[in-house]
């Protein structure tokens, strides 16, 4: 197995790693762009060719070590997937002293990572960055699809939904408005990142789509939508939410490389690896 970034055997293995990297190539239910089953291994490749030393907080982070584990491959269908990913996602948290991290695959692969979440860490807030608002209740004949992502969520935990800029009326019934940051009202403004991290509790699971950056440097995803976050806005608000609240795990969603286009999985690499920076900055 390819070890992450390229970093020594040593810092990889089960034993010696704190961060842990569950990848989830599935994308059974995706409506449109199809290709998000190939995210990780472009994220892999585009990881091994970065540079690991993080010049904003002047850290090494990869010295904490990574182990990627085995893909969660079931593939029977939506609801199989569910389950497996619920099911290994619970066993995962009982990996004492481990930092839980988790590739997509489309956005369905969160649901249940989040109920496994949200299940050990009561009062959870969940922190969605998203062009979607993926509310609905079921979609083409199941609750596990990819617009269901955050349904389940909704329900259960303190949903906090920043990047919105596409929905469909249905999911009205289902957000809560007072805590959803819709793209065209963070547009030039800052009061959205403290307004959005005090609504937050404690302790906070990030699920990220990559769709929530603008087309314009994420184009691959399944379906990329105008008016999106850009890089350096995203890196500050998210360097906010960790200094402030106590990110106890983060998914990344809906890579669909495009061939011979590397930029965004650059980006999603870089993402990743600041991630790692801002929750391991002070430990």
């Amino acid at each position: 197995m390819t070890n992450y970034a390229g970093i020594a055997e040593e810092l990889c293995t089960l034993n010696n790693a704190a961060i842990l990297l569950q990848s989830i190539p599935y994308d059974g239910t995706s409506t449109w762009g199809k290709g998000a089953d190939r995210g990780f291994e472009a994220f892999l490749d585009a990881s091994e060719n970065m540079e690991l030393y993080d010049i904003e907080t002047r850290s090494e982070v990869y010295h904490k070590g990574v182990h990627i584990l085995p893909a969660i491959t079931e593939d029977d269908s939506a609801e199989a997937m569910f389950h497996a990913v619920y099911e290994k996602t619970r066993e995962l948290l009982d990996s004492a002293g481990k930092f839980l991290t988790f590739f997509g695959g489309e956005h369905s692969v969160s649901i249940g990572i989040i109920k496994a979440f949200y299940e050990r860490h009561e009062n959870m807030s969940v922190l969605q960055l998203d062009a979607h608002a993926d509310l609905r209740p079921h979609y083409h004949g199941t609750p596990y699809n990819h617009a269901c992502a955050l349904y389940d969520a909704s329900k259960h935990a303190n949903l906090i939904q920043v990047g919105i800029r596409s929905m469909d009326i249905e999911e009205e019934d289902h957000m809560d408005r007072t805590k959803v940051y819709f793209a065209e009202d963070m547009y030039g403004q800052t009061d959205w990142m403290d307004a959005s991290i005090a609504q937050m509790t404690d302790d906070v699971y990030i699920t990220i789509d990559l769709d929530v950056f603008d087309g314009s440097i994420m184009p691959s995803t399944g379906t990329p939508e105008p008016g999106g976050i850009d890089w350096n806005t995203m890196i500050r608000y998210l360097r906010k939410v960790f200094d402030q609240k106590n990110v106890v795990g983060f998914d990344i969603v809906e890579l669909a490389p495009i061939d011979g286009f590397k930029a965004p999985q650059f980006l999603a690499a870089k993402l990743y690896y600041k991630m790692l920076s801002y929750k391991f900055l002070n430990a």
